[in-house]
């Protein structure tokens, strides 16, 4: 692991780092172009204006968390910005990143990758095989989420594609962008105390073993802006890369050390 600056909290072993704080604090500090890729799950901002109810009139567990609200699309916009720029200067100049969003947010965080400079690569929709339901009945079901993969430039002539490794995912063809993994669930989602979801946009280790396996490669260093429940750096030491993980709720942060820790100790 190199050696970068750590804040005084945090998790700091030989495969991975965890930094407690705003990623937008955290990013300038971390050397120069040292990822070599990047997966992002930014915060959607939902817009929610009420609660949803199930038709036998129970609540649905959704979106509501404060890091997911914002006072304005223009405030939205600008913090996108923020870390996108901040990103960019870490990301490798052979390096790539990934976005993840909901119709909600991901064109204007394209529009912004665009606008900085970013070049992307494909866009790929996570089909989830099995969708929450458009319980109200005035919309289609929303079964999809969009990731961006884009390099760091246009004029930039190297990047990772392991192109014979995704084939194995697709029965030897070639991978296409349209990725059928199911919603995270059963034991692999992590609970609280309460038995409740611990948190609410935890993303399967499916969807992050295809998004590292095709972009990075073993040793390589992997960067997560918005670590959440600790996914990213998970799978990406079960795949012999080094990660950095950035999350701003200590809550989150303690759940993904734990997630980690255990990954440690069931392999010792």
């Amino acid at each position: 692991m190199q050696n970068l600056p750590c804040p005084q909290t945090g998790a700091d072993v030989s495969d991975y780092r965890i930094y407690t704080g705003n990623c937008i604090d955290i990013l300038p500090d971390l050397p120069e172009k040292s990822a070599g890729l990047i997966f992002a799950d930014p915060p959607y901002n939902l817009q929610l204006k009420q609660e949803l109810y199930r038709p036998n009139q129970t609540r649905v567990d959704g979106v509501d968390d404060t890091w997911d609200q914002f006072a304005s699309f223009e405030s939205y916009d600008e913090f996108t910005r923020q870390w996108l720029n901040a990103c960019r200067r870490v990301l490798a100049d052979d390096g790539t990143i990934w976005v993840i969003g909901s119709y909600h947010n991901i064109f204007r965080v394209g529009k912004i990758m665009m606008d900085l400079g970013f070049w992307i690569l494909n866009d790929v929709q996570w089909h989830k095989s099995n969708p929450m339901p458009n319980f109200r009945g005035v919309r289609f079901t929303n079964a999809t989420e969009t990731l961006i993969w884009a390099k760091k430039s246009e004029n930039q002539k190297k990047y990772t594609f392991n192109h014979q490794v995704m084939k194995q995912f697709n029965d030897g063809k070639q991978m296409t962008s349209v990725w059928q993994i199911p919603l995270c669930t059963g034991k692999e989602r992590i609970k609280d105390e309460n038995g409740k979801k611990a948190h609410s946009t935890q993303k399967p280790e499916a969807l992050l073993q295809r998004v590292i396996l095709s972009s990075s490669n073993e040793g390589d260093l992997v960067l997560d802006p918005f670590l959440g429940s600790g996914t990213t750096c998970a799978v990406a030491r079960k795949l012999n890369r080094r990660s950095i993980g950035i999350e701003q709720d200590p809550r989150y942060v303690e759940m993904a050390e734990h997630r980690l820790n255990g990954y440690l100790g069931s392999e010792q």
